[in-house]
């Protein structure tokens, strides 16, 4: 029993020195500079500048932003994973490489080529003018950064969705069905609540990367469009105040985690319900 332990340590120990060494010391990093000041005295300073102005603008929006893009990503998801949860075993394979292949191209290439079609004398427009219609302007706005969320944070959605789906016993539907259920009433009486745990956790993998994305709003908001993921980054980048940068990201880190723990506690408590 004890070599089986040694054994075990000695297997995970690379594991365990990457964690500590990418993942413990940068955490607590984070944690020292945005508890401290430039000369290293303890300060809550960088974390109550959340509330300034600047900062309070910027963070709203980044909210406003990521629970749109991850409200829109739900409503294109489920369709989606429900038809992907209803094919063959082959034509499942085929349509989820499909969903995934965009994944494996460089994340800022596919944000340009976002731009080449979303900017003035881009792609999109080319076709309104070409069907004579009026174009658009939609670069370097709000709504560009939400069509950049969605594109990419989409697949994060829709896997989990479609694991809770293709777990679901059809017997239970079809039971259901035998019962009267209309098809409306087995969505939202069996179906939906079956698959909530999927849904909490693509809620949890898109809004969060939503919520701290700084590449995104800076090409295609054209840097406009602050959200607090730039402000984040300029003072690490460009004033190098890494105390302010710190504290603003451990607010970020609060969300982050009070994001994770409740989907937790619904999904412990989806999970007693059954």
């Amino acid at each position: 029993m004890g070599k089986s332990k040694k054994a075990i340590v000695l297997q995970s120990s690379p594991y365990l020195a990457w964690s500590i060494l990418f993942i413990i010391v940068p955490l607590f990093m984070v944690l020292y500079y945005g508890l401290t000041d430039a000369d290293g005295n303890f300060t809550l300073d960088n974390i109550a500048a959340i509330a300034q102005p600047e900062q309070a603008r910027a963070f709203g929006l980044s909210l406003v932003l990521a629970l749109a893009a991850t409200a829109i990503c739900f409503l294109l998801a489920y369709p989606l994973a429900m038809i992907l949860a209803r094919r063959r075993t082959g034509e499942r394979g085929l349509v989820t490489t499909l969903f995934l292949l965009p994944m494996w191209m460089n994340f800022l290439l596919r944000t340009f080529a976002w731009m080449t079609i979303l900017e003035d004398g881009g792609v999109l427009n080319g076709i309104l003018s070409a069907l004579g219609l009026p174009t658009a302007h939609i670069i370097n706005t709000s709504g560009a950064i939400i069509i950049g969320m969605v594109y990419n944070f989409l697949p994060f959605m829709i896997l989990p969705l479609y694991n809770s789906l293709a777990s679901i016993d059809m017997n239970v539907i079809n039971a259901a069905r035998d019962l009267g259920a209309t098809a409306v009433q087995t969505f939202f009486r069996v179906t939906l609540p079956l698959t909530v745990p999927g849904i909490l956790s693509g809620i949890t993998m898109v809004f969060i990367p939503a919520l701290t994305t700084f590449a995104i709003s800076t090409l295609l908001g054209g840097s406009k469009i602050l959200l607090i993921g730039n402000i984040i980054e300029q003072e690490f980048t460009l004033t190098y105040d890494w105390n302010l940068g710190s504290g603003l990201s451990l607010v970020l880190m609060v969300f982050v985690i009070i994001n994770i723990v409740v989907s937790g506690i619904s999904e412990h408590r989806e999970e007693a319900h059954k």
